[in-house]
């Protein structure tokens, strides 16, 4: 991995660099994607089966696009029992977490005759999207339905795309049905997406989208904003370790691999005071290297996107986290819960040598969708909250509208609106 000194200048060009990932530069995919969303608000199944036979190889119509009772049936025969146990395992640790999320409605009674609060109220539907053909990632699956069902919604609803047989994987269905998602259809793409957000003959619209996919699905689900809700443009992933002169570097250079392999685009950095540990983390990649599978992908993402940054203190590390604001952030260092309450921008922090970021992605509870390209700055990992809504509650007894009726007033009448005024007036003529 290449060694830079960082300053201010290596910075700038890092961030750069780093912009270069985010989905809304792909501006060449947006017609193309725009085009599927079009036809398929249009048109409905026809435009969705077509595209499915399109992209997908697959053959789907009406009868058959939603997921049957024995297809699930037959899954669970096809995952070996060890992966349904460890799935199981997951699922609490990942509801058990989300569960401390939710939210109560809260009112606030006072003396003065007035009532405020705020209702919380679950979306009635949310759609999920999953990655599928020949891959199956049941964690995203986990991930992505349980916060909905602790929220309390009702219809939780999963598209995946089939493979040339038409069949869902039979991991990520066993899933999907373990974390409680009521229907399942074999569509995937933009034109899934354009399906939740239009509804058609076969699908009915959901409230929002959440889940990861390719630039495709990422590009449909901003087409689709405003007509429904969603989680976020998601980017490539990446990882941001900060680790000093005691770190274990076959450790560290284990976990910068371990985002590395995701796709060309993702990003590994290392941020360390220690240059000889940066010599050994290099060294420690590039054995690496020689034994993993995925070897051509991380050797690319490497070369575009992968920095081991040398600077002079630890509060120079600190600045360069929440400059970059990384999707995953590990502090290995001597003291890790000191330096964590200085980072104001990363989706989830990892602490010491025995939190590597797998952890997070697959078992110890937190949301593994996580806010990327920077995005942590204002966005925050999936949640509960993200699949609720919320009301603001007023009651004003006459007393205590008459205590405040000529402020409200004063105020309509200086912005010119005098049926505003007139509205509070009117109730004490």
């Amino acid at each position: 991995m290449r060694i830079v000194t960082l300053n201010e200048g290596a910075m700038k060009n890092l961030l750069e660099e780093m912009l270069k990932r985010d989905p809304n530069n792909y501006e060449s995919y947006t017609e193309t994607v725009q085009s599927i969303v079009d036809q398929v608000k249009a048109k409905g199944d026809e435009a969705l089966f077509a595209f499915t036979k399109k992209f997908d190889k697959a053959e789907v119509s009406a009868e058959t696009v939603r997921v049957g009772e024995e297809e699930i049936e037959e899954a669970y025969c096809q995952v070996k029992p060890e992966l349904l146990a460890v799935m199981k395992r997951s699922l609490e640790n990942i509801r058990s977490y989300h569960e401390k999320q939710k939210r109560n409605s809260w009112f606030d009674a006072r003396p003065d005759g007035t009532i405020l609060g705020q209702k919380v109220t679950p979306l009635a539907s949310a759609g999920v999207y999953v990655p599928g053909g020949k891959a199956a990632y049941p964690s995203s699956v986990l991930m992505n339905i349980i916060p909905a069902q602790v929220a309390g919604v009702e219809r939780i609803v999963m598209v995946t795309p089939p493979g040339k047989d038409g069949r869902v994987n039979p991991v990520t269905l066993t899933a999907a049905h373990l974390a409680g998602a009521t229907e399942v259809y074999r569509v995937g793409g933009a034109q899934a997406v354009a399906a939740l957000a239009f509804g058609t003959q076969s699908i009915p619209r959901v409230d929002k989208i959440v889940g990861p996919g390719n630039i495709f699905v990422a590009l449909a689900k901003k087409a689709v904003y405003g007509h429904v809700s969603i989680d976020s443009i998601a980017g490539p992933s990446e990882i941001l370790v900060i680790a000093d002169g005691g770190a274990n570097p076959r450790y560290v250079a284990a976990d910068l691999l371990s985002q590395a392999e995701h796709d060309e685009l993702a990003s590994a950095i290392l941020v360390t005071d220690s240059r000889e540990l940066a010599q050994a983390v290099s060294a420690e990649v590039d054995g690496f290297l020689k034994v993993l599978s995925r070897r051509e992908i991380i050797e690319k993402s490497l070369e575009n996107y992968g920095y081991i940054l040398v600077v002079d203190s630890m509060e120079q590390a600190v600045e360069a986290a929440n400059a970059i604001a990384p999707e995953h952030l590990e502090i290995v260092t001597a003291n890790p819960f000191a330096l964590m309450t200085k980072i104001r921008n990363a989706g989830a922090i990892f602490l010491g040598e025995y939190s590597s970021e797998p952890l997070g992605d697959y078992y110890a509870g937190p949301n593994h969708i996580l806010p990327t390209n920077g995005t942590a700055r204002f966005f925050s990992p999936l949640s509960v909250d993200d699949f609720v809504k919320k009301s603001s509650i007023i009651y004003y007894s006459r007393e205590a509208l008459a205590a405040a009726h000529g402020d409200i007033e004063a105020f309509a009448e200086a912005e010119g609106l005098t049926a505003h005024a007139n509205s509070i007036k009117v109730r004490f003529e």
